[in-house]
Parts: C-alpha cells; sequence; structure tokens
C-alpha cells in the first residue's frame, strides 16, 4: 500500500502500475491522515491505494512506487497475505504473471 496527495497522483500511478503488470488490482482510497513531519503533527488530505499483487513482485513493485512518487518518503508497504480465496489468489498470479 501507499498513499499519494491527490486523486489526480493515485490515478496515474494505479495505472502505471497495472501496465506494468506489477498489480493485479489497485484500489484507491479518499482518507484523512494525522502524521509527525519535521517535528511537529500534521494531517492532510490523502489517497490511499491498495495495490494488489504477489510477493515475488514485490521489489519490482517498490522500484516503480519509489520512481514515479512525489514524496520524499513514500509510505510504501508490504503486508502478509496469509489466506485468501484460492480462486481470486490464483487470478492475481495470472494478472502479474
Amino acid at each position: 500500500m501507499t498513499t499519494v496527495s491527490n486523486k489526480e497522483q493515485a490515478e496515474k500511478l494505479a495505472r502505471t502500475v497495472l501496465e506494468a503488470r506489477l498489480a493485479a488490482c489497485v484500489q484507491i482510497q479518499e482518507i484523512t491522515s494525522y502524521y509527525w513531519w519535521d517535528q511537529k503533527i500534521n494531517h492532510e488530505a490523502e489517497q490511499l491505494l491498495y495495490l494488489k499483487t504477489t510477493s515475488d513482485k514485490y521489489k519490482a513493485l517498490e522500484a516503480l512506487l519509489i520512481a514515479n512518487h512525489s514524496y520524499d518518503t513514500p509510505e510504501i508497504l508490504q503486508l502478509p497475505v496469509e489466506a485468501g480465496f484460492e480462486k481470486y489468489l490464483g487470478w492475481m498470479q495470472k494478472e502479474t504473471g
């Protein structure tokens, strides 16, 4: 998952990731983030992207996100999938293969 500052950036990043076949699906959600930066608490509207991919694609996905991200220190997190509907997991594998 990652966050960006606006919907246009989110949509552009989603399309770039999908065209590179580094994710099978990208979901975008509007959120409000509260965080420490430059020794003060900030808050901003952001777009949260959930990027659905396989663990073997993570490093390439991370590199693409860093190369195309507008933040100096982007949030890029890999969350483990411990279980899932086999048909869905197979679809992700097929679409990122």
